[in-house]
């Protein structure tokens, strides 16, 4: 079982867990791309010239590593740099994600908890933030989750008293989810109680996501739950993202964290929104 506090770690991991040959050159490679993976995750972005010097490699050497991360859809390349942040464009792997902000997403989801009766049927997206709430969910029992996270079908598959719902669709390894027209035609089968999901960015009071599929896989979702939660953390409001997923106004209820600039704050209530503020560290 995945829990969403050893992702990253698990993730990197599955470089070491390749059948690696007896000698130890393979062994030596497989060591240098997680440490390669782990130093871009920590700092962002990282140029290639300056992986070369850091790990004492050549420059073909370091882009045959890159590529191969980049194939796992670990790390982004361009322009001679390697980066696991995300841009306007692209969204960062869930591997990335899961290791960002991780006190505010779960406080974000211990509140959101308030919000969960049992006997609800959930619909639930691939965000690395609604992943923190599935340890919680036994206390909620019995429940229905429907969602097209992987990581969160590895996740509940064990708990008892919970039904779990899998959607199909096109796997993309970058968020380890399903998405596209199939996902979308099976999520309109359905009509859940409350629909949980997080975003890349919010600008404005709109809400916008990198992959147009990934906007449309959301929108199907929002339409099949007669209750929206938003849950998002104080750097989605840094960040920019090119499709317009929805505005903050055609949500039930907003979950936000006490790190969210009193600009940002200012802007969820004029808009009228049920907004409830998560407390990071609650006994501060």
């Amino acid at each position: 079982m995945t829990l969403v506090g050893s992702q990253s770690n698990d993730a990197l991991d599955a470089l070491l867990r390749e059948k690696t040959p007896s000698d130890s050159r393979r062994a030596k490679q497989l060591e240098r791309r997680q440490a390669i993976t782990e130093a871009v995750m920590t700092e962002g972005s990282i140029r290639i010239e300056d992986i070369t010097e850091r790990f004492g490699i050549s420059l073909m050497t370091a882009h045959r590593d890159i590529d191969e991360l980049v194939a796992r859809d670990l790390l982004r390349k361009y322009r001679g740099v390697v980066s696991a942040a995300p841009t306007s464009l692209i969204e960062a792997s869930d591997v990335y994600r899961a290791g960002r902000q991780r006190d505010e997403k779960h406080a974000l989801a211990e509140r959101a908890m308030d919000f969960i009766e049992s006997g609800q049927a959930l619909l639930m997206d691939d965000s690395t933030t609604v992943l923190q709430m599935a340890p919680m969910l036994c206390e909620r029992t019995p429940l229905t989750v429907i969602t097209n996270s992987l990581t969160l079908m590895n996740t509940l598959h064990e708990v008892r008293d919970l039904e779990l719902i899998g959607l199909g669709g096109r796997f993309q390894h970058w968020c380890n989810a399903f998405i596209g027209p199939v996902t979308r035609d099976q999520i309109g089968k359905f009509m859940a109680d409350t629909y949980l999901l997080s975003t890349s960015a919010i600008i404005r009071g709109h809400l916008y996501h990198q992959s147009p599929e990934m906007v449309e896989t959301k929108r199907a979702m929002f339409e099949a739950a007669q209750r929206r939660i938003l849950l998002v953390d104080h750097a989605k409001f840094e960040q920019r993202a090119l499709y317009r997923l929805a505005d903050v106004t055609e949500f039930d209820v907003i979950i936000v964290d006490d790190g969210v600039s009193g600009r940002d704050l200012a802007t969820l209530r004029d808009a009228g929104v049920d907004l409830h503020i998560a407390r990071t560290h609650p006994s501060e």
